[in-house]
C-alpha cells in the first residue's frame, strides 16, 4: 500500500467525496481515494456497504466502501454511461450543497448541455476526460488495467470561478491529472479514438490490438477523414496524419484490452453508441455534411443490436 499511495498525490480533504454507480472507473477512483487516506462514499441503487478487490499490478487490496443514501454532498464525481449522466444528476439534486462540485466522467459527448441549466448558478460543473483503463473480471473485482492520464475541465461559471482543491484531489483519484482552461478540443480528441476504436471492436468483437491489422487501415482512415471534417465545422482543429498516429498508439498501448463497448455488447448491455457514432453524425447532419464510413459502422452494428442496446 505504501508504494500506492506515493504513486498518488497526499491533498488530504475533511470533506468526503461522492462517487456514482459501481462501475470500472467509478471503483477505480474510490479505491485510489480511499487507500490515499480521502473520504469516499459511494451512490448505488440500494445503499449497502460494497466489498470488492481492487487490484493493480501485482498487488490486491480487500476494499470495503460505505454507501451513502442521503446528503449534503458537496463533492460528486459521476463517471456513469453517458446515457445515465442527467438522470444520475436529477436524482441527486435535492441531496447536493448550494457550492456543490460536480465532475461528470464518461465516452462520448452531449450530455453538458443538458446537465448545465439543472444546476444552481453557484453549483460548479466540471469535467474530467479521462485515459486511465480500468476492468471488472467480476461483480466484486476491479483492476487497474491501462496507466493514462485526465484532462479536467471547468465547465461553468460557477467552476471557473471557484476556488477549490478538486483538482488536486482528483489527481489523487484519477491522476496524473492536468486541469486545462477548455475541456472541449481533448473531448473531441477522445471522441475521435473511441468513434473508432469502440465500433469496430464491438462490432468485430475483437481486442483493441486486432484493429491494428493492414486489412483496417482504409477503413480507419476513411472514418478518420470524416471526423476531421465535423470537426473543423464544430471548430475543432485535427490533422489526418495526428489522428492517425493517436488511434495507433492507442492501439498498441491497449492491445490486449477489450474496449467497454465491445464488453457492452459481449454481455448484453447497453452501449454509448449514440454518444459517440450518433453525437458525430448529429453534428455532421447539423452542418449538412455526409458521413458515409461512420453510418454504414453505425448501421452494421445497430442492426446487431436490440434497440435498447443504442
Amino acid at each position: 500500500m505504501e508504494q500506492l499511495q506515493s504513486e498518488v498525490s497526499t491533498g488530504i480533504s475533511q470533506t468526503p467525496w461522492l462517487v456514482v454507480g459501481r462501475g470500472a472507473i467509478g471503483l477505480l477512483a474510490a479505491s485510489r481515494l480511499a487507500l490515499a487516506n480521502q473520504q469516499v462514499h459511494l451512490w448505488l441503487r440500494q445503499p449497502q456497504h460494497l466489498n470488492f478487490r481492487f487490484s493493480v499490478g501485482s498487488r490486491d487490496y480487500p476494499m470495503q466502501l460505505a454507501a451513502a443514501s442521503h446528503g449534503p454532498f458537496t463533492k460528486v464525481l459521476i463517471p456513469v454511461k453517458a446515457f445515465d449522466t442527467v438522470a444520475a444528476v436529477q436524482q441527486l439534486l435535492p441531496h447536493l450543497t448550494e457550492n456543490a462540485q460536480i465532475v461528470l466522467c464518461h465516452n462520448g459527448m452531449g450530455t453538458l448541455e443538458q446537465v448545465q441549466p439543472l444546476l444552481l448558478p453557484t453549483q460548479s460543473l466540471w469535467f474530467a476526460s479521462t485515459t486511465q483503463g480500468a476492468y471488472k473480471p467480476s461483480p466484486l473485482q476491479v483492476r487497474h488495467t491501462g496507466f493514462g492520464e485526465t484532462m479536467l475541465g471547468a465547465c461553468n461559471a460557477a467552476a471557473r470561478s471557484s476556488v477549490t482543491t478538486i483538482a488536486s484531489e482528483l489527481n489523487t483519484a484519477l491522476g496524473p491529472l492536468q486541469q486545462v482552461p477548455d475541456i472541449t478540443p481533448y473531448l473531441w480528441k477522445k471522441l475521435a479514438i473511441n468513434c473508432v476504436i469502440n465500433p469496430l471492436t464491438a462490432l468485430l468483437q475483437v481486442r483493441n490490438g486486432e484493429l491494428l491489422k493492414a486489412e483496417y487501415q482504409v477503413q480507419i482512415s476513411q472514418l478518420l477523414s470524416e471526423f476531421v471534417l465535423v470537426a473543423k465545422a464544430c471548430g475543432q482543429q485535427f490533422s489526418l496524419e495526428q489522428l492517425q498516429q493517436l488511434i495507433e498508439k492507442v492501439q498498441q498501448t491497449t492491445a490486449q484490452n477489450f474496449s467497454s463497448m465491445q464488453q457492452d455488447v459481449a454481455n448484453q448491455r447497453r452501449t454509448e453508441l449514440n454518444a459517440i457514432t450518433g453525437f458525430l453524425l448529429q453534428q455532421a447532419a447539423a452542418n449538412q455534411i455526409q458521413l458515409p464510413a461512420h453510418q454504414t459502422l453505425y448501421q452494421q452494428l445497430t442492426a446487431r443490436l436490440q434497440p435498447w442496446q443504442y
